[in-house]
């Protein structure tokens, strides 16, 4: 039998490489408008400008781990209302730890009046680090006094709340409060009732700013951490709602969920990790979804009121200014 010419494998092996990628830009191609829209969106919010690399987001990259668990900070700030004072504060932080073997995540939100030491910039409520030094001071501090490693970030305005929400047509968060009447706050404009309550992308985005300090609120007798409450509770119902048929499988909704994402959040994940946390996200169901507050773990309450210099109120671990031992310790239990 007549040996292959030994040019032969080479020359197959590129030529269905090329074959590949003809029928993958074709497709992509046929897609037109809207594949142009996903990627655009996607190139916003993680800062890659190179359309060729769009083909990257068919090939699985590997996520950062630490103790088998990726860590993606989320944080809000409200960046994109040019009259809102302290509009680079983070108010709203959470880590979001995925556990890929398990199918698991956990989500750990922290108040943002907690009393820390920012490196460079002495003792202030964390919701300054990000002000003060950026990303990378307020993963610092979090990795310093709780213990977690920060894989990842997402930085995120306001307005994606709102927009994501009326994207995905809607999400129903269910109210409880203490107060028969409901929840209200004249500051934010949200006035809803007890029970299971759909919300449009503005009330949406009223609850997650509402913590019941305006003139006359009822319904949120715990102040910041009933808002942390309802951010967690819109978290996951949004979560559940862009998973639904009704959305992903209708185009205009994907594009303009996608668009939400693209002009309100910003990330140093790269386009195929996004993809990755997608597909690990996608199957991890809500219940499978853990939220706790740093204020209380596992029925242990962890921080306790303080009154730093000039009077500000804030938080502090109830072991002690700066002592975060107990903390730290609550959230590998949780974690592991």
């Amino acid at each position: 039998m007549e040996a292959p010419y030994p040019g032969n494998d080479g020359r197959l092996k590129r030529g269905l490489k090329r074959l590949f990628l003809i029928v993958l830009v074709i497709l992509i191609a046929s897609g037109g408008w809207l594949g142009w829209r996903l990627y655009s969106d996607a190139a916003k919010a993680t800062g890659d400008k190179n359309p060729l690399d769009l083909l990257g987001l068919f090939i699985p990259a590997s996520l950062d781990q630490t103790d088998g668990r990726t860590n993606i900070l989320l944080t809000g700030y409200s960046a994109d209302d040019a009259g809102h004072q302290g509009a680079q504060l983070t108010d709203s932080i959470m880590i979001l730890s995925i556990d890929k073997a398990t199918h698991s995540a956990v989500v750990i939100s922290v108040p943002r009046d907690l009393w820390v030491d920012i490196p460079g910039h002495g003792y202030q409520k964390i919701n300054a680090a990000y002000e003060d030094g950026g990303i990378s001071s307020l993963e610092e501090v979090i990795n310093q006094d709780l213990g977690i490693n920060v894989n990842y970030y997402a930085l995120i305005n306001y307005a994606a709340v709102r927009d994501a929400v009326n994207a995905a047509g809607g999400v129903t968060v269910n109210i409880q409060s203490s107060d028969p009447r409901g929840v209200y706050d004249p500051n934010t404009g949200i006035d809803l009732p007890n029970g299971p309550v759909k919300l449009n992308g503005q009330q949406a985005l009223a609850l997650a700013r509402s913590r019941g300090d305006g003139r006359g609120s009822y319904g949120f007798a715990g102040g910041d951490f009933d808002r942390i409450k309802y951010q967690q509770a819109l978290l996951l119902s949004l979560k559940a709602r862009a998973d639904s048929g009704s959305v992903i499988t209708n185009p205009f909704k994907v594009v303009n969920l996608a668009n939400s994402v693209g002009n309100n959040v910003q990330t140093d994940l790269k386009l195929n990790q996004v993809e990755t946390v997608y597909s690990i996200t996608k199957k991890i169901t809500n219940g499978n979804v853990k939220t706790v507050s740093l204020n209380k773990i596992n029925g242990q309450t962890l921080l306790t009121g303080y009154t730093a210099s000039g009077g500000q109120s804030a938080l502090i671990p109830t072991d002690g200014k700066n002592d975060y031992t107990g903390i730290q310790a609550a959230i590998q239990q949780l974690l592991n």
